[in-house]
């Protein structure tokens, strides 16, 4: 799996494509001053985010590849200053709507917990995506429209902070070292082609590497 397929099925994954991929690819960073200050509990608490979405079992869970430095250098590096501030002020949310819904932040909640809040916030970012996408497009009307010298005048909404958050987790763990040989399949030297290979329902994917 090369990273445009893996992109093209986050974004299947999460409704959304995904922020930030157009300098993932090139490996540039964006020309926005980073406006984003990640502090140590943040990056815990992105662990423990990503750990729920992608959890240990048999193979690695998504706190082993470190994936909350992995969030902090991608939206620093690759988000614009609009989306760098959409996932800051996601982090804040997030807690606030924890200690709404359990009563305790997120980091003292127990892995159900955990588990059903975010099934809540998966929901939310469905609905405020699907609201994202008809403003957007309105937007994108009006720009054609509309001769403007300031090009920056319109801004289009940024998706949910827990859709960035699950895409962030999805693409550190699957392009690192242990999600590509460790949950998918790997042969570390190349063999020979075999198209008719077979396949048993269940098995994991291969890694492109």
């Amino acid at each position: 799996m090369n990273r445009r397929d893996l992109l093209r099925r986050i974004a299947i994954i999460t409704g959304s494509s995904v922020v930030g991929y157009e300098l993932f690819l090139t490996g540039s960073k964006t020309v926005s001053k980073p406006k984003a200050r990640f502090t140590d509990s943040n990056i815990a608490l992105l662990d423990e985010v990503g750990e729920t979405i992608i959890p240990a079992t048999t193979t690695p869970g998504a706190k082993a590849i470190k994936i909350g430095e992995f969030m902090k250098l991608m939206v620093t590096d690759c988000y614009l200053e609009t989306e760098q501030a959409a996932f800051m002020q996601g982090i804040i949310d997030l807690e606030l709507s924890c200690k709404k819904m359990h009563g305790k932040s997120f980091m003292h909640c127990n892995v159900r917990e955990r588990e059903d809040f975010l099934l809540t916030l998966e929901k939310e970012a469905k609905s405020l995506n699907s609201v994202r996408r008809v403003f957007n497009k309105t937007v994108n009307v009006i720009e054609s429209i509309v001769q403007k010298d300031d090009p920056s005048e319109f801004h289009g909404l940024p998706v949910h902070y827990y859709t960035m958050m699950k895409q962030l987790t999805l693409l550190g763990f699957f392009t690192s070292e242990t999600g590509m040989t460790e949950t998918l399949r790997h042969i570390s030297v190349p063999g020979k082609y075999d198209g008719e290979l077979p396949y048993v329902e269940g098995e994991r994917a291969w890694a492109e590497y």
